[in-house]
């Protein structure tokens, strides 16, 4: 097998292995499971919470001590056993810290997959630039298949159209393991994340730099020199919005499926194909990251690393708007505009990040770099947005059991548009089309 399709098939794997759940547990924490919005606000912020420190410390181990694919082995087969056990949990308290366990272990390994693509790519002469978004868009690919895999198995009401084949399928799958069919979700992830942590080892050898002197300090030696990176301001600054950004990454994601589960509730639409197949309506939001993941090399080269992250701001405003105002009837073409812009909102900010990182720190701290990057994004700001979102919606948006949706939504479009605005006029970059060219140097 090629290089490039090795790599493919990694991350493939990578993200199909978090897409079979992610976006349909929210439904199963407030649907099946009747928890509250704090309750599944504190489990969905173990992803942030992980992210704080995991990254950074995967990525110290990966620069100075362990072979990266070797690392990220290790923890997918570990994340896989984890998830393996969540179907047995009926408490909100202990799933807490089961979702945990499966977090420390899968959320580094998505800056690993980076380094390792990185790494592999540059060590057999390809154009990083190029070559990476082409191998990173069927992560998205994998995202996509999973959630249809979770509408399809593992769900009471598949879409009319496979309802006998997928409940029937699904249903054989939850008497296998003696579990509600809603469940097969978790099953599906840590069947493939075993698979991949196997696969992980077949992977060309991606060793520790060992750069560093051995009469290095001691946080040299540990790979801490990496938060030197506060020290420059546009990175400091470029880090701060990280994190603010990172508070609305990942907010459709925790609530996009139970948004549309909801109007189920409703009598006009609790038939409609937004309700009965909305985990094929979200894969929409991937599907356009396709698209927008092949555009990235374009508009970096066009408009320069400040704009193309300005416009995922931008983008993150009219996907929170659209869905505030959107409906499975008249409103129906705005669910489907914010899926749409989702692709650019997402992918935009995380890609463009990833290789303004990779373009202005150190070989020796690279890996450690990238883990820092993540913490601010998938760490403290998704911690902060997973926490205040589930308090903020039980005390303002939730009345007699309903949530007001509307509201919801247009409070993230609002605050979205803020960070936006502060982004523009704070942060100064100027632009040089060559200066991602540097990647693959």
């Amino acid at each position: 097998m090629s290089i490039k399709f090795r790599l493919t098939l990694m991350s493939f794997l990578q993200f199909f292995v978090w897409g079979a759940w992610l976006i349909t547990i929210g439904t199963y924490c407030f649907n099946a499971k009747g928890w509250t919005g704090a309750e599944f606000g504190a489990i969905f912020s173990t992803l942030g919470l992980s992210s704080l420190f995991m990254p950074a410390i995967t990525g110290i181990i990966a620069d100075k001590w362990m072979n990266a694919e070797k690392l990220y082995g290790i923890l997918h087969v570990l994340y896989g056993c984890v998830l393996f056990y969540v179907p047995s949990v009926n408490d909100p308290n202990t799933l807490y810290y089961v979702i945990f366990g499966a977090m420390i272990c899968y959320m580094p390994t998505i800056s690993l997959s980076n380094s390792i693509a990185y790494n592999i790519l540059k060590n057999n002469n390809y154009d990083v630039v190029k070559s990476f978004p082409p191998i990173r868009v069927w992560g998205t690919v994998g995202f996509i298949v999973a959630m249809w895999f979770t509408n399809i198995f593992s769900s009471k009401t598949p879409p009319p159209f496979i309802h006998d084949f997928g409940l029937k399928i699904g249903n054989g799958i939850a008497d296998l393991f003696g579990s509600p069919i809603f469940a097969n979700q978790f099953y599906f992830a840590a069947f493939f994340a075993i698979i991949l942590g196997v696969y992980s080892f077949t992977l060309p050898k991606c060793p520790p730099q060992k750069l560093i002197a051995e009469d290095a300090s001691f946080a040299e030696q540990l790979g801490l020199n990496a938060f030197k990176l506060f020290a420059n301001s546009k990175m400091a600054l470029f880090l701060l919005f990280s994190l603010f950004l990172g508070a609305a990454l990942q907010l459709t994601n925790m609530y996009g499926d139970a948004f549309l589960d909801d109007f189920g509730k409703i009598e006009q639409y609790k038939n409609s194909f937004v309700v009965e197949g909305r985990t094929m309506i979200m894969s929409i939001s991937q599907i356009s990251e396709t698209l927008f993941i092949l555009a990235i090399p374009f508009f970096l080269k066009r408009f320069g690393i400040k704009k193309v992250m300005l416009f995922s701001m931008i983008a993150w405003v009219l996907r929170f708007g659209l869905f505030s105002f959107g409906n499975p009837a008249e409103g129906l073409w705005m669910i489907i505009l914010s899926c749409i812009v989702y692709g650019m909102a997402f992918d935009f900010f995380n890609i463009s990040g990833s290789l303004f990182v990779e373009t202005t720190t150190d070989s020796k701290i690279r890996s450690s770099a990238q883990g820092l990057f993540m913490m601010m994004t998938n760490g403290v700001g998704a911690y902060l947005g997973s926490k205040l979102s589930g308090l903020v919606i039980d005390a303002f948006f939730t009345h007699d059991g309903l949530k007001d949706w509307h509201g919801i939504w247009l409070s993230f479009a609002i605050y979205s548009a803020i960070i936006a605005v502060l982004f523009a006029v704070f942060f100064k970059h100027k632009h040089n089309p060559d200066e991602v060219a540097n990647v693959s140097h």
